[in-house]
């Protein structure tokens, strides 16, 4: 039988038959990394349990995770660990980019969107998706039932890459209707005006929003690795320019640097929490990173 873990890894992702099969797979790898990596005991289940408080009735507590972390735990009621969560998905034609072999930004994000889907679910958290290009295409609102979850996998596995690219105006027309604060969790390559994004996000948090952005780019956008020539074709416009990639490429890498390090600098001041991801990376990596906030907010 395969590693479970074998199905963190995107490129075998995507040859499964269905969105509900990729991301049932890739949390099940997930949770097996969790038991077999330095994170031994910070597994999904405590997502839904906080530490023991003085005060806190003994009876609540979790002898089973106690047998197995020496620690104690207690399991909340389900009023402390609801939590609204909005998966934000940037659908435009620049997301369908990706290098020979590769899967693209878009299939990237999706199979990522719908394992943190089926992962919130199962915690009783209410998920709800936005699919947005230069405008929001689509809004499923939040809900927590696991019939729901099919819902919102069916919505991944057709969307497709559209449109230019309108990142921030986009969110700042999520942010005006999402009304009760959650945590909001953007996927996009963030090819627009970084301030404007900048701003966008800034929204989010001027409403108490929690905010996870995973900046998804392909390795050839950070690396510039194309060799001596090259014709280059506009994913929007489809204007085409020929150049020589390695008489371009220092200058690039240090242009793509500056601008990743703006949103790293920006977000860390806004307290949003920033994650550099690109579609060679294993997918636990951002779950991780996921189950860290959550366990932050409900902790």
């Amino acid at each position: 039988m395969k590693d479970a873990r074998a199905y963190l890894r995107p490129e075998v992702v995507s040859r499964l038959s269905s969105m509900e099969l990729r991301a049932r797979l890739v949390v099940e790898g997930f949770i097996t990394g969790l038991h077999k990596s330095p994170y031994h005991g910070f597994s999904v289940e405590f997502a839904e349990h906080r530490q023991y408080m003085p005060g806190d009735e003994i009876r609540r507590i979790d002898w089973k995770i106690y047998g197995r972390t020496d620690r104690y735990y207690i399991k909340q009621f389900e009023e402390e660990t609801n939590l609204k969560s909005y998966l934000l998905l940037d659908a435009s034609r620049s997301m369908a980019y990706k290098e020979e072999g590769a899967v693209t930004k878009l299939q990237y994000a999706s199979y990522l969107s719908a394992a943190l889907a089926y992962l919130m679910i199962r915690q009783q958290d209410a998920v709800g998706l936005v699919v947005y290009d230069e405008k929001v295409r689509r809004y499923l609102p939040p809900h927590s039932t696991k019939g729901y979850l099919q819902t919102l996998l069916l919505e991944l596995q057709a969307t497709g890459a559209e449109n230019a690219t309108g990142t921030a105006a986009a969110l700042n027309s999520i942010a005006e209707r999402i009304k009760r604060r959650g945590l909001v969790i953007v996927f996009s390559d963030l090819f627009d005006d970084p301030a404007d994004v900048m701003g966008a996000l800034k929204h989010f948090r001027y409403n108490q929003n929690e905010v996870i952005l995973f900046h998804i780019l392909d390795p050839r956008e950070r690396n510039f690795n194309f060799g001596r020539d090259a014709i280059f074709k506009d994913m929007e416009s489809g204007e085409r320019v020929m150049t020589q990639p390695y008489q371009i490429q220092r200058a690039y890498q240090e242009a793509i640097q500056d601008y990743i390090s703006y949103f790293k600098r920006q977000c860390r001041d806004q307290q949003i929490d920033y994650v550099l991801l690109d579609t060679s990376v294993p997918y636990d990596v951002a779950l991780l990173e996921y189950l860290k906030k959550r366990k932050r907010i409900g902790g």
